[in-house]
């Protein structure tokens, strides 16, 4: 269907072609790709993932890793002892004497149900080695150098539907892996049959060319350059993030790990673009021209790199001018998906690039993983688009906002500078509105997915403060049999399965004929039309919260369809000094009557059923996507 070379170069190798197959084909391995390498080996998929790059980030690129995206993939234990944390923001402007005053400082993240109540940095080197790491204990590894060169997807449209055939790169429909330094008797050519591909191959994704998928936006006029410096500075806000807008122009700093900072920096065509051709000009400026214009922004302040040494004191650069594009579509025919920079672009500004991209995988390899079990039909697939580019959209939205608020001079009244008004610029107030406006968007915490199969808001009310179409809101709650607390997250975790959480309401979860016995029964039913388990991992995983207190409840009360497991019963209630938890109803808005709460595997929550009738709500729920037979 697609392809970037004739099919006769395939065996232009010396070598006769090896051929193989593969559930999942994952092309680049940068952050969005080893997250859903590793996602997928968890999972127990027959995966595979190539990189034409020989070794990982070691330096720079992205850095910022927002809270939803630390709640999410279990690995914040590894992140956080790494990382730094930016939990305030600083803003500075042009003071009276003509020097930089702070007029604010706010926390980083404004959503006040975080869990993480700030972001994480830390360089995107480190982030692929967590996953390479995880990755490697599921003996999966990234194949490194392997360039593809051919890519089809059969038009045989009962393949397509056969969840079963490897629809992609079969007898001619394939793709080409060009091994750049193969191993002695290693072939350099090898088609690969897959049943899907992912494409997280970047900005200039091959995947994407070779599909002809157009990429709808604009490049922006503003240009920017990125700095990691070991500083020495006299700056008092260093270790925080800073938004500073000055005449000579603006000025970003985000703290970094092992004492170093990022710093971005606005430039002027002057600066960067050469003059015939008008492109970005690497050769026309370096870090030490950028730690030059820097340092006319900070003044008074010092800022310089330690001790002098630019070749010590600088880790990584670049120049970049900021284009903020959405792919028109992120799939073709289910079969050959793209996902992170490959599908969109914008500006760094927000820390949402990585965030995106991982996310981007994260909410298909669920969908990807339940349809190679048989669980759910080939259709769920389309939700991926559904979702994600939704999201991308409203990303770029934000970013052609917020970017503009950032790279356009301060206002500031009866000024001018270099016969420049200033009257038009942006003051403090509008870019702090924004910030803060934008918190929910910037953190991840309030990404809302619209209804569709497997997002269905029908009976919100049950749930009010948790949003369907939203990720599952932190609380603390207590282990039903040994009063221990936990993070309801750490208990749902992103494994693939369903999590059906039961709030069995007011009352005895026992008493005959009550609501809380039709919902047992919906649990049972539910698990027997859809619970058609594969490779010994089941679809759901089911926990019930109950009233009550600590000190008089008794956990084996609870029917055993709810404690397959001790641990499954919970209670909401404080704990043993009354520090944490408790009130998680109330925090949900469930009433005395209960309700069922369906947990998608990504983590967002996908419906909200009430206690009675809940078998026909929840069988109506799974029968618009999961595949029966």
């Amino acid at each position: 269907m697609a392809n970037s070379s004739s099919a006769s170069e395939v065996n232009s190798s010396s070598a006769t072609p090896v051929e193989s197959k593969v559930d999942v084909l994952i092309i680049g391995a940068g952050p969005a790709g080893v997250m859903a390498a590793n996602a997928l080996a968890m999972a127990g998929v027959d995966v595979r993932i190539v990189d034409k790059r020989p070794t990982k980030v070691m330096a720079g690129q992205a850095d910022g890793i927002q809270p939803r995206t630390i709640e999410s993939y279990g690995l914040a234990d590894t992140l956080l002892e790494d990382a730094a944390q930016l939990h305030m923001a600083a803003f500075y402007n042009p003071g009276p004497d003509g020097g930089l005053e702070c007029t604010g400082r706010a926390p980083d993240i404004t959503p006040t149900n975080a869990r993480f109540p700030f972001e994480a940095i830390l360089h995107q080197g480190e982030i692929e080695r967590m996953f390479l790491e995880s990755m490697e204990k599921h003996n999966c590894r990234v194949e490194r150098p392997v360039v593809p060169k051919i890519l089809e997807i059969t038009a045989d449209e009962k393949r397509l539907r056969d969840a079963e055939d490897y629809a992609v790169m079969v007898s001619g429909d394939f793709v080409k892996l060009q091994r750049l330094a193969p191993q002695p008797g290693e072939p350099e050519t090898e088609i690969v049959h897959a049943k899907f591909v992912i494409g997280t191959d970047g900005a200039h994704s091959w995947t994407r060319k070779s599909l002809q998928i157009p990429m709808l936006g604009s490049q922006t006029e503003y240009i920017w350059g990125v700095l990691d410096i070991h500083p020495s500075t006299d700056f008092p806000d260093v270790r925080n993030r800073c938004a500073i807008h000055t005449l000579s122009g603006s000025c970003m700093i985000i703290p970094r790990e092992r004492d170093k900072i990022r710093l971005y920096i606005q430039l002027t065509d002057v600066d960067v673009r050469d003059p015939e051709s008008g492109r970005v000009d690497l050769g026309r400026f370096g870090p030490a021209q950028l730690l030059e214009v820097a340092a006319r922004s900070f003044k008074p302040y010092r800022m310089e790199v330690k001790d002098g040494d630019m070749e010590k004191g600088v880790e990584w650069w670049a120049l970049y001018s900021i284009g903020q594009r959405v792919a028109e579509r992120y799939s073709v025919s289910d079969r050959v998906f793209i996902a992170g920079d490959a599908c969109h672009t914008h500006s760094p500004k927000a820390g949402q690039g990585m965030n995106a991209s991982m996310n981007d995988t994260h909410n298909l390899v669920w969908k990807i993983t339940h349809v190679l079990r048989g669980w759910a039909d080939i259709s769920v697939l389309k939700t991926y688009e559904f979702e994600r580019r939704k999201y991308a959209q409203d990303l770029i939205d934000f970013d052609k906002k917020f970017s503009k608020l950032f790279s356009i001079k301060p206002k500031i009244e009866d000024v001018v500078a270099d016969g420049e008004d200033l009257v038009e610029g942006v003051t403090h107030a509008e870019f702090f509105e924004a910030f803060q406006t934008y918190g929910l968007f910037t953190s991840g915490i309030g990404v809302h997915y619209a209804p569709s199969a497997i997002t269905s808001p029908t009976h919100q009310h049950l749930a009010s403060n948790l949003i369907i179409g939203e990720r599952l809101i932190p609380q603390i709650v207590l282990r039903g049999a040994d009063r221990r607390p936990f993070e309801i997250q750490d208990l749902c975790p992103s494994d693939s399965r369903f999590k059906i959480l039961v709030f069995a309401g007011l009352g005895e979860p026992v008493a005959p004929g009550a609501a809380n016995a039709k919902g047992t029964r919906a649990k049972v039913q539910a698990e027997r039309t859809y619970g058609r388990a594969r490779k010994g991992t089941e679809m759901f995983d089911v926990l019930v919260v109950c009233m009550g207190k600590k000190e008089t409840f008794v956990h084996t009360a609870v029917p055993e369809v709810f404690r397959p497991h001790w641990s499954k019963v919970l209670l909401d209630d404080s704990s043993a000094k009354k520090q944490i938890g408790g009130d998680m109803y109330k925090n949900y808005g469930i009433g005395d009557e209960g309700a069922v709460v369906v947990v998608r595997p990504d983590g967002y929550v996908g419906t909200v059923v009430p206690l009675e009738g809940a078998m026909e709500d929840l069988n109506k729920y799974f029968a618009a996507f999961v595949r029966r037979g």
